[in-house]
Parts: C-alpha cells; sequence; structure tokens
C-alpha cells in the first residue's frame, strides 16, 4: 500500500495492471489494498475513466501507516513523560526522533485532548545522577560496538586508578546508571558507576562478548546491583507503622512475607551479599529490625552507634 500510495503522489495515473507488476502481486490484491486504503484509512483514491488509471483527489500528505486508539495515544505520552530520566544522556536525541516520527504518522481522525493528557500523568525522581555526556555516550558506543576501554575509574574516597575493561551491558537500576564490564585486571565481571569515570578511552581493540554473561541471573541475588559470593538468609521485622509499606512492594525476587500478632510483617530474602540491605535496613529507623544473620543485626548495630556519636 505504500507502494501504491508513492505511486498516486507521483500523479501518473497508475492502474491495477500497472501496479500489479510494479509491487509484484495480483489485481486482486491491488483492488483489495486500495479498497482498504479508501475506506478503513479514509484515502481519497478515486479513478478517472479517461486516464484509466488512480490517482488522489486532493492533497495527500504522509501515509498513514499508524492506526492508534485514544488508549494508546495515552500510553505513547506517558512513555514520552518517562524519558525524563533520560533527559541529557546519548539516548535523549534517538529516543525523542522516534516519538515525533510515530506522532507524524498518526491519522488525523484521532482526535484527543493532550492537554488534559499532560496534567493527569507525571514521573518524578527526588536525586538525579549528575554524568558527564561526553564519557556516558563514549560508554553507550563501547558497549554498542563492543571495544575495549581504557578507563580512569575513582572509587568513594579513593584515588583515581587506571582500569583496562571489556564494556558488556549499560543498566538503570532504580533511577542510577551501572556499567558492567569484564576487568582485565582483575579478571573479573565488575560494576561501575558512570558518575565516577573520569576518563574512557576506546583502545580500538574489539571483544567477543561472553555469552555466559546475563545480567538479570548476576542481580538475581542481589538487593541492588551488588552481588556476593555468599549465601544469606535474611529475616527482618517491620512494625505496624511501616509494615504496609513492606506489603506494597515487591522488595526482591526472593521476599517471602510473614504477618506477625502485633500487626507487624517479616520480610525473608535470599540474598548473596549484605551491603546493601544493610544501608536499607538503616533507612527505615528504629520501625526494621533484623532477625537474622547475626553479622547484619550488628553491622546495623554498629552503624547506628555511629551515628549517635558522630
Amino acid at each position: 500500500m505504500l507502494r501504491i500510495h508513492q505511486a498516486l503522489q507521483e500523479e501518473g495515473y497508475p492502474n491495477a495492471n500497472r501496479l500489479a507488476a510494479d509491487v509484484e502481486v495480483s489485481t486482486k490484491t491491488i483492488h483489495r489494498d486500495i479498497d482498504f486504503m479508501r475506506d478503513r484509512l479514509n484515502l481519497p483514491v478515486a479513478f478517472d475513466p479517461r486516464r484509466n488509471g488512480y490517482y488522489y483527489q486532493g492533497k495527500v500528505g504522509n501515509f498513514p501507516s499508524l492506526q492508534i486508539t485514544e488508549g494508546e495515544v495515552f500510553a505513547l505520552v506517558v512513555a514520552e513523560k518517562a524519558l525524563q530520566q533520560y533527559r541529557g544522556t546519548s539516548f535523549e536525541k534517538p529516543l525523542l526522533s522516534a516519538i515525533r516520527k510515530m506522532q507524524q504518522a498518526l491519522p488525523d481522525t484521532i482526535t484527543v485532548n493532550l492537554a488534559h493528557m499532560e496534567q493527569a500523568v507525571s514521573f518524578r525522581t527526588r536525586v538525579e545522577p549528575i554524568l558527564d555526556l561526553a564519557i556516558f555516550d563514549v560508554l553507550t558506543r563501547a558497549v554498542a560496538a563492543r571495544e575495549e576501554l581504557d578507563l580512569s575509574y575513582r572509587k568513594p574516597g579513593q584515588s583515581s586508578e587506571a582500569r583496562r575493561v571489556d564494556p558488556y551491558h549499560l543498566a538503570n537500576i532504580n533511577g542510577e546508571w551501572y556499567l558492567f564490564a569484564y576487568d582485565h585486571a582483575r579478571k573479573d565481571i565488575r560494576t561501575f558507576a558512570p558518575a565516577r569515570i573520569q576518563s574512557a578511552r576506546p583502545t580500538g581493540t574489539h571483544f567477543k562478548r561472553n555469552h555466559k554473561f546475563s545480567l538479570e541471573q548476576r542481580l538475581r541475588d542481589s538487593f541492588g546491583v551488588l552481588s556476593g559470593q555468599g549465601q544469606f538468609a535474611v529475616r527482618i521485622q517491620f512494625n505496624s507503622r511501616t509494615a504496609d509499606f513492606i506489603r506494597e512492594k515487591k522488595w526482591h525476587e526472593s521476599q517471602e512475607l510473614k504477618e506477625l500478632p502485633d500487626g507487624g510483617v517479616e520480610l525473608r530474602l535470599k540474598l548473596s551479599s549484605l551491603a546493601e540491605i544493610e544501608r536499607w535496613v538503616l533507612s527505615w529507623g528504629g520501625n526494621a529490625r533484623v532477625i537474622q544473620p547475626p553479622e547484619l543485626a550488628e553491622s546495623v548495630r554498629q552503624a547506628a552507634r555511629n551515628i549517635l556519636e558522630s
């Protein structure tokens, strides 16, 4: 149908036989497609007996290749708002370009109040990561091209150090960006925060990605992005003041909830590392109590002492 549309735009008055030969289909298919264009897409296709060919009665712009409902338009608006987390990154331009192309392809027969939609939904993030866009662009290109990188990387509270890596994957997890890459010196996959990368330079050497790498598998037993080699059965009890907040979310794939007699709830998890769960427990203040493992309970207790003594 797009080929038919283009032929009609050229105003050559093509007939069914000529169109069938050009598109390499039967004349019956041409007649059926033209009927669809006229009846379903509302295109002003007409037949001129004198010239024995089809033409457009009036001006026609882009071919309406996208049929969409009001609900789908609303979903598109929501998706555009969700793109706010990518503002300023190298993903912003191609994502907005894709949305503009979809908007241009929308049929004129769909009319909705976009102003109302704009006011109905919004996305907010409390903390926005600060990224060096030039470095972030180098990372995205290297991941796509499977090209080694020389990084200058600084861990919190430490000096920068040189790291040569094979960048496997960029992920946005809970609003934060992370690079998962094979570290040549450590001979293992490491997680890097792009905000801590001081510089990134492609080496010109390409690598074959390890097909055994799976982000889902790697993060399966972590509470965020940090995975470890341990196996911890975690039990945390929340009092009745905060129990509903725990019930309302899925915090981890392994989670189990046990209702407590006083209206509280016990959250049970299976994790490979305790580093992130410790910070999370502390964020609940005195409303959470670690039951097990003992080392998590002690680390939370010590962190609370440090807060009081500081």
